[in-house]
């Protein structure tokens, strides 16, 4: 509103800023400061393997595949992977006892046999 009026009284604008906090300034320079110390995301390698793992229905019929040798054991498929571009193996635990299976992309199970 002061500067209204000195305008509408045909007065000089003063060219002076007002003050500016040191606080704000000191946290600007402090945000500057830690941008800067910001690197780039390292690439991690992995000394795993790229092969995927077998999907999760592929899995479910090797531990079904497994059931038979299982003797009413509690059955979990622990791991797998991708043998070829047509072949997953799955590593099968039935209470302890382990086995390995064999399955083809469309669901046939290849073999089955103790690890």
């Amino acid at each position: 509103m002061e500067v209204m009026t000195g305008i509408l009284k045909g007065e000089a604008l003063s060219t002076r800023r007002p003050a500016r906090s040191p606080v704000k300034w000191c946290v600007l320079a402090a945000a500057l400061l830690l941008a800067g110390c910001q690197s780039a995301p390292e690439s991690r390698t992995t000394a795993r393997p790229s092969r995927q793992a077998a999907p999760a229905d592929l899995q479910l019929i090797c531990a079904n595949a497994v059931v038979p040798r299982a003797a009413g054991a509690r059955i979990r498929p622990t791991r797998s992977s991708q043998i070829d571009a047509r072949r997953y193996s799955v590593d099968v635990d039935a209470g302890g006892r382990k086995f390995n299976c064999i399955i083809d992309t469309s669901g046939r199970v290849r073999s089955v046999r103790p690890a």
